[in-house]
């Protein structure tokens, strides 16, 4: 891609609306942990430099040697400045910009047993006058409401008493520490962040996707990608391309539909309703002439309607397309959604094909769409009869892999890898929400030999597509990292990572935190663990019904929070029964994940006794928003290996509940289902791609582990969590911020 120097006066604005540049530097920031090169007059900056880096210090952050000289050369009141907009930032990433209250002052010590504390609850109840009577009249008829009494649910101190309570954190050298390296100017690190998502090769999450919205209304007249694969994308410049009167990227109707969601501030990706706004003449106008020419270029793209029936009928009364007979042709489009209108799909012509047993005709038209071809690859393989159709359906999928998206292929990959199980095991689904179920899988098995003919074809597909690295540096730890086939399977926050990955534990002690805080209604949720066997049976469960266990507290129910809310759960790793952690947050009342002001789960690791409050930000290890639509959350789940070991594998799911009251004693059984489906499936990981490297093409490839010590003084093509200090200024880097980069075209 060429790329010409953005015009300095498309950000000079900036300068002059200092929210807006803070904004944009948080946005940049938060996607690559680099700070723009910070801006102000000249000056003996270092002890302010070192101030700021003593700050960040608590948060878990450091600035890198290089970030710190560009500081020490300012004037200490442009190193406060940066400071403190940085600052602001990072303890939003990390979950320390709001109050974590605990409800037991002296949490993870002397939380009571569950019976002692209702009933000291109930004794502190009948002491009131206020109250007597009502918990006496429930008393006698045997059932006792808790929310009832006055000392259960609501903070009985303040936060302020809280740590007055706590003793000081003692440093300890497992504490996380993320290192801040210095970016380039803001103009150019936007510009560079913008092309990077806008070209992304995988869905983008939602956090992501509201972004990459921003950038683009600062980037449509700059550089722009020489290609924007994922549609949803496509969508969300093309309203920003709207907006500045450039042209628009469209060549289906679906691209056009996509639009008009996105300029009514509805659902891309066309999973959600979108109530369609009434547009400016200008928009419809337009919208129109887009339909109008997809279909004049290509009429079969009509078929392409049924997908989408009902949404196309209600932009169509929007629209009004009588109005403009010179665009005919986008009228055709609202008369095959009224069925006024015939246009056959390519679904249902190659549905009846297969319905009839015409394997090889089927093929025939699913060879012009190789993407959905490879999509139907399980289908045709069961649906072939004898090894000659077989051997035609796989020789058709080597034909056409050239022309499926890298994406796609490594899906199909790990389908087949995960397909040798018996049939009738758990089969979990999960749509874009991360909402999962899971039901018994019934499809007949696929041919071992088939399989294993395909899998070495899509290896060798994968590998011809792989860039040859040069000299690798990789960072173990990221070889466990699942693909990120697509953006909605990782959660937005700090340190995580896609469904499926699997991290180390290294830690004694883990902490788990939920915080939210309602926008209009009282909110109640609960956080719980469920502690499995290595069958999935129950051992055990924490929760406000269970305050304690062997090895582990919770910090007490809270039941309500205006002022927002946080609920703890502590764990002494070698003292739990279990072989499986599955921590959860229910929704037993109020608002949903999408629906408070603000919600996030997270877990932190202490060495030993360490002390300090319920909350230290420095041993956060993963921080992430909940925004699902189900009312119980499962993030993430730990499992005791062979080794004594504890290893975490990543599950951003939602199961979708009951409308109220949920209990981790009452949903144990889907959510060991869930865990079992996940935790036994193999995802494709950062490893496999290096292992294709490593054994593609006919030029060597060095490859070295990192030990976290000193980088080499020359290029490398670096694969790690984490960017370490000192790479060579000309090293391709690949983190979990970029790590989509890795996905081949």
């Amino acid at each position: 891609m060429v790329r010409a120097k953005t015009p300095m006066r498309r950000f000079a604005h900036l300068c002059d609306h200092p929210r807006m540049a803070h904004s944009l530097e948080s946005l940049v920031l938060r996607h690559t942990y680099r700070l723009p090169s910070p801006q102000g007059s000249a000056g003996e900056g270092a002890a302010a430099a070192r101030q700021f880096d003593a700050a960040l210090t608590s948060a878990g952050f450091k600035l890198s040697a290089e970030l710190f000289a560009r500081l020490s050369g300012l004037s200490p009141a442009a190193v406060l400045h940066t400071a403190k907009r940085t600052l602001r930032t990072l303890t939003e990433m990390v979950g320390a910009h709001v109050r974590h209250n605990s409800y037991f002052i002296d949490f993870p010590a002397n939380v009571p047993d569950t019976e002692e504390f209702w009933a000291r609850c109930v004794v502190k109840a009948l002491g009131d006058d206020r109250s007597r009577e009502n918990v006496l009249t429930q008393l006698a008829h045997g059932v006792l409401d808790l929310l009832s009494l006055p000392a259960y649910g609501r903070y009985q101190h303040t936060y302020e008493e809280l740590l007055a309570a706590q003793d000081e954190l003692i440093a300890s050298a497992g504490d996380r520490v993320t290192v801040l390296h210095l970016g380039g100017d803001l103009e150019d690190e936007l510009t560079d962040l913008y092309l990077a998502l806008a070209g992304s090769r995988t869905p983008l999450g939602e956090d992501h996707l509201n972004d990459l919205r921003i950038l683009a209304g600062q980037c449509a007249l700059g550089p722009q990608p020489d290609a924007i694969p994922v549609r949803e994308n496509r969508a969300v410049v093309n309203e920003a391309r709207l907006a500045v009167g450039a042209g628009l990227l469209l060549d289906t109707v679906t691209d056009v539909l996509r639009l008009a969601c996105a300029l009514s501030g509805g659902d891309v990706t066309l999973q959600e309703p979108t109530r369609f706004r009434a547009l400016g003449r200008p928009a419809r106008r337009a919208l129109l002439a887009g339909l109008d020419a997809v279909v004049a270029a290509n009429p079969a793209k009509l078929a392409d309607v049924h997908a989408h029936r009902e949404p196309f009928k209600r932009l169509g009364e929007r629209l009004h397309p009588h109005e403009y007979p010179r665009w005919p042709h986008a009228a055709d489009v609202f008369a095959v959604a009224r069925g006024e209108k015939e246009a056959r799909s390519f679904d249902s012509r190659v549905e009846m094909l297969l319905g009839e047993g015409d394997v090889p005709g089927a093929l025939r038209l699913l060879k012009s769409a190789p993407g959905k071809l490879f999509r139907s690859l399980d289908l045709l393989l069961r649906s072939a009869v004898g090894q000659e159709e077989r051997d035609a359906v796989l020789a058709a999928a080597v034909e056409v892999a050239p022309g499926v998206s890298g994406r796609v292929v490594l899906s199909v990959r790990e389908h087949f890898h995960n397909r040798d199980r018996e049939t009738g095991e758990s089969r979990v689904f999960v749509n874009r929400r991360g909402r999962a179920w899971v039901s018994a899988d019934h499809r007949p098995p696929v041919s071992v030999p088939d399989r294993d003919r395909l899998i070495a074809a899509l290896d060798a597909e994968l590998r011809h597509r792989l860039p040859t690295p040069g000299r690798l540096l990789i960072d173990p730890d990221i070889l466990d990292v699942a693909l990120p086939l697509s953006g909605r399977a990782t959660a937005s926050g700090l340190g995580v990572l896609p469904r499926g990955s699997v991290s180390q534990v290294d830690g004694e002690r883990l902490r788990f935190f939920v915080y939210w805080k309602e926008a209009a209604r009282r909110t109640d949720y609960d956080l719980s663990v469920l502690l499995l066997n290595a069958d999935y049976s129950t051992d055990a469960w924490l929760s406000y019904t269970s305050l304690t266990t062997v090895g582990g507290r919770h910090s007490g129910d809270v039941t309500e929070a205006p002022d927002g809310a946080s609920e703890f759960i502590d764990l002494t790793l070698d003292r739990v029964r279990g072989t499986l952690i599955a921590p959860q947050v229910n929704i037993y009342a109020g608002e949903g994940f999408d629906e408070v002001e603000e919600s996030f789960f997270g877990f932190m690791l202490r060495d030993g006794e360490q002390k300090g409050r319920p909350f230290e930000p420095r041993t956060v290890r993963m921080k992430s928003e909940l925004r699902g639509v189900g009312r119980v959350a499962l993030p993430l789940v730990f499992r005791r290996e062979d080794d004594g070991r504890w290893r975490a594998k990543w599950l951003h799911l939602y199961l979708k509940g009951i409308s109220s009251a949920n209990q981790v004693e009452e949903n144990q059984v889907s959510v060991a289902k869930v865990v079992r489906a996940v935790v036994e499936r193999e995802q494709l990981t950062v490893g496999y791609l290096i292992d294709l490297m490593l054994s593609g093409g006919t030029t060597a490839v060095d490859m070295d582990l990192w030990d976290g010590g000193q980088v080499p003084g020359e290029p490398v093509t670096y694969i790690g969590l984490e960017r370490p200090e000192g790479l060579h200024p000309d090293s391709r880097v690949i983190t979990l911020e970029n790590l989509r980069d890795l996905i081949p075209g």
